[in-house]
């Protein structure tokens, strides 16, 4: 075809003279004949080759790529003879190197002539070396562990950062928590069809043992409020089922123990029960995620019981965003968890304090609804209706270290001490944090790290006799690496409630007249008025750098509110209203009014407090002791807020004149 075209292009060219008629019938032709072309080259195969792709890539060696302990199967070594080699041949060799070897296999036998060792080696590095040195030793090495790789099916999972988080993928590998029994103390679970309730469907499959209502009083414990499911679904959601999303210990049969309302409230002498009951009946891991109320001995002591028999009892901190963490978690016997957010940072509702142990993912969807824990539980419109909900709060970090724990418990931790130990010493260092803070406790949960450390421990370990607080993160290899706390460190510090305090302090200074307005440097650099607003705001942050943290330096540097709680109510207590207000400016503004020398402390201290009071109800800290109805926290700290700058504003104006 091509040769026909060609032709004609040819006779075409060499015509020297055509009519237009002949030129427009020439045109034409040619026209036809290169479509013709066309056509015919793409259908031809001979005239347009398949392109083949270049198979050059760079080369490597596998003995140059990196060799990780972490799968060697203890000091044990592999060494394959040459094939053939038989078992007295290499009998022989055993009584030079000190070892007993074995064929790997029967099947194979000395054909392959692989042997492994039946016991741990010294001196690994060392033998290789002399054994490597036999012309009929082929390969010598460490014996190595290889397993599946488990990555759940279900739909949703992508959708968990949470779980990647505390490298659930890789503890996987290790451990699903099969056999451990965890109890789940809150709304119920909807673990079952009975009257209007229904099983939501990604709870299909999970093991479940006998539970108790205590709310009302009979054996089925459903869930009619949406909490207790959610919690449930954290800890042991049906995995790798196809169906929506994940759960940490998915082989752990869950108790479902309810001790609150449709409202989501309960109290603490049939909570007390309720733990009990868990203890005595299976339980080796109890969660709860509730929290509030002062501190309750017969609580206290119902916690302690359940220590006492082997039982790991996990709580929520709080959701106040202040300095106290909240009962039951402030209990010596319990495990208080915080929460953060997809960035590892605390979130902003968490209550933190001395009391804290651990942090865990909670969720922060103030960086959107993504941000939360997603998990199924029901429509609390409608207990039979199944729904998948992004949750944010403590509430939803607590279940992530009760799961944690109840995969220590399943890979051999005999006791509270050894899981709160590899909780502890396993945790993830927060951005900026050295040892144990206010803020994350020991650090972030690692389940991986956790499981690890486990392991470094030994079944045989036992709680050293100095109690001082151990700091200790799980390095690039995976091996736990410890230290003592010293100092609490000046990256503890929140300095948000400061910023909001120099945002204040514009404002007010641009609502006063020019004239009655006093010099922006004058009063920031004026020590009677900034050391008050620091203190307020910040605390003693200096004193960070050489105070330990023992319960007296801890206290020394904490926020005038905070410290003031502490001093007066004690730890672990709600939020008292007088505190968190403003009564302590205006008693200090009052008196000020005769003393002139007070009047840029009590205007520094109102514009501290206006600014920790703000920042507060904007962590919507939702909790304060004698208030009817919890949603009254936010517009009570905002009110009060008001009034202090209202305060500040009078004492900086009197002051200009």
């Amino acid at each position: 075809m091509n040769r026909i075209v060609f032709w004609f292009v040819r006779k075409s060219l060499q015509t020297k003279a055509l009519s237009r008629s002949d030129m427009g019938w020439k045109l034409s032709g040619l026209m036809m004949a290169l479509l013709a072309a066309g056509c015919s080259k793409g259908s031809s195969p001979r005239e347009q080759p398949m392109k083949l792709n270049d198979l050059h890539r760079p080369t490597y060696v596998t003995s140059d790529l990196a060799d990780d302990e972490r799968f060697h199967v203890g000091r044990r070594i592999v060494v394959d003879f040459v094939d053939g080699t038989t078992k007295a041949q290499f009998d022989e060799y055993e009584k030079d190197w000190g070892i007993d070897l074995e064929l790997a296999d029967q099947e194979e036998g000395v054909d392959s002539a692989i042997t492994v060792s039946q016991q741990d080696v010294e001196d690994v590095d060392g033998l290789l070396a002399q054994i490597r040195g036999r012309a009929d030793v082929e390969v010598a090495e460490p014996l190595m562990r290889f397993q599946s790789s488990f990555v759940p099916d279900d739909p949703q999972y992508e959708k968990q950062w949470n779980l990647k988080m505390i490298d659930m993928p890789k503890a996987w590998e290790e451990t699903k928590g099969k056999g451990v029994v965890v109890a789940v103390l809150d709304t119920g679970i909807a673990y079952e069809d009975y009257e209007d309730f229904r099983r939501v469907p990604d709870l299909k499959g999970v093991r479940f043992t006998e539970g108790f209502d205590f709310v009302n009083n009979d054996k089925h414990p459903n869930d009619d409020h949406g909490h207790g499911t959610h919690v449930a679904g954290t800890i042991a959601q049906a995995t790798n089922n196809g169906e929506g999303v994940a759960g940490i210990a998915f082989e752990a049969t869950l108790m479902p123990v309810k001790v609150l309302d449709h409202f989501g409230s309960g109290n603490s002498a049939a909570i007390s029960d309720a733990v009990r009951w868990a203890a005595d009946h299976g339980a080796k891991v109890i969660n709860m995620s509730l929290g509030g109320g002062g501190r309750s001995a017969v609580f206290e002591n119902a916690v302690a019981y359940a220590r006492k028999k082997g039982v790991v009892v996990v709580c929520a901190a709080g959701n106040t965003g202040l300095g106290h963490v909240e009962f039951p978690a402030a209990y010596p016997a319990s495990v208080a968890v915080a929460a953060v957010g997809p960035s590892g940072s605390k979130a902003p509702y968490s209550s933190f304090g001395k009391e804290l142990d651990i942090a865990a993912p909670g969720g922060d969807k103030t960086q959107g609804d993504e941000a939360g824990i997603l998990q199924n539980t029901i429509d609390p419109q409608d207990v039979s209706k199944s729904v998948y909900a992004a949750y944010q709060g403590t509430s939803m970090a607590a279940p992530h270290v009760a799961a944690v724990a109840a995969l220590l418990v399943a890979n051999g931790a005999k006791n509270p001490d050894q899981v709160e130990a590899a909780l502890f010493k396993s945790a993830k260092m927060a951005a900026g944090q050295h040892g144990w803070t206010e803020q994350y406790g020991h650090g972030i949960l690692s389940a991986m790290g956790a499981l690890t450390a486990l392991g470094q421990m030994g079944p045989d370990w036992t709680p050293a006799l100095d109690a001082t607080p151990v700091a200790v993160n799980v390095g690039a290899n995976g091996e736990a690496q410890a230290g003592t706390v010293g100092a609490m460190g000046i990256s503890q510090v929140d300095w948000k409630p400061l910023a909001w305090a120099g945002g204040f302090l514009v404002f007010v200074l641009l609502t006063l007249g020019r004239k009655e307005r006093p010099g922006y440097f004058n009063i920031i650099f004026h020590p009677g008025f900034a050391i008050p607003l620091v203190l307020t705001t910040v605390g003693a942050f200096a004193l960070r750098w050489v105070v330990s943290p023992t319960e007296v330096g801890q206290l020394a540097v904490l926020p005038i509110p905070d410290w003031l709680q502490r001093i007066i109510f004690g730890r672990g207590t709600l939020a008292n209203p007088m505190v968190y207000s403003a009564a302590l400016p205006i008693v200090l503004s009052v008196v000020a009014i005769s003393l002139k020398g007070l009047r840029p402390i009590a205007a520094g201290l109102s514009i501290g407090f206006a600014a920790i009071l703000a920042y507060s109800a904007w962590a919507h800290a939702p909790a304060l002791a004698w208030l009817p109805f919890t949603f009254m926290a936010v517009p009570w700290l905002v009110l009060n807020a008001i009034i202090c700058l209202f305060v500040a504003r009078a004492l900086l104006r009197k002051e200009a004149r």
